[in-house]
């Protein structure tokens, strides 16, 4: 897949220093080895009662992060009071946190502060201490060639909440916005009372 990516408060440098240069191309190269492919064969053997390519997508990056070591639903807190899904990092590898947002768009402004709370010191103890942070979601484009669902929060919409939330987003960060297949889209299909995603060739 190609992207596009967008730093934050010089995630990039951060994130391109010798100590974590490793893990960021782990992730860039994660993600360029997806292919059309890959994408579709995903969607047909697994989620092809799915509307949206955001399973498929999905489930190709837990995949292949989880074979490179990244833990996955790394808990941010020790604290047995804060061990559900939402006191989650999407993965964690080292001191880097990864979150992966194809949810609603209500949802960004808690996937970028995970990374901050993972980071910060409170009264709560560590599983992780986060020193940078990637976001991964996806673009315009892919939002609507992937068929996501409308209310999906895309790497534009996140890369303007980063404005407002400068004074609270405390981590160096790079957010990285996945492009749309190249050689396919997904079309919606009604069948009855029931819409499923139809990939098309372009």
């Amino acid at each position: 897949m190609k992207f596009t990516t967008r730093a934050y408060k010089q995630g990039d440098i951060v994130l391109s220093n010798t100590k974590y240069s490793s893990l960021f191309e782990e992730v860039k190269n994660v993600i360029s080895n997806i292919s059309d492919e890959d994408i579709k064969n995903k969607h047909n053997t697994k989620f092809s009662g799915k509307m949206s390519l955001s399973y498929a997508i999905n489930e190709l990056l837990k995949e292949r992060l989880v074979e490179l070591g990244w833990a996955k639903e790394s808990p941010i807190f020790q604290d047995e009071g804060f061990k559900e899904s939402k006191w989650r990092l999407d993965f964690a590898k080292d001191k880097v946190s990864i979150e992966v947002a194809f949810n609603h768009g209500e949802a960004i402004a808690w996937n970028l502060i995970k990374p901050v709370l993972a980071s910060e010191l409170n009264h709560v103890q560590k599983a992780i201490q986060t020193e940078t942070a990637i976001l991964i979601c996806a673009t315009k484009h892919l939002k609507e060639a992937g068929a996501f669902d409308g209310a999906v929060g895309e790497f534009e919409k996140i890369c303007r909440y980063l404005i407002p939330l400068d004074r609270i987003l405390t981590v160096p960060m790079v957010i990285i916005g996945l492009e749309a297949p190249e050689t396919f889209k997904m079309v919606k299909n009604k069948i009855g009372n029931k819409n499923i995603g139809k990939i098309v060739s372009i």
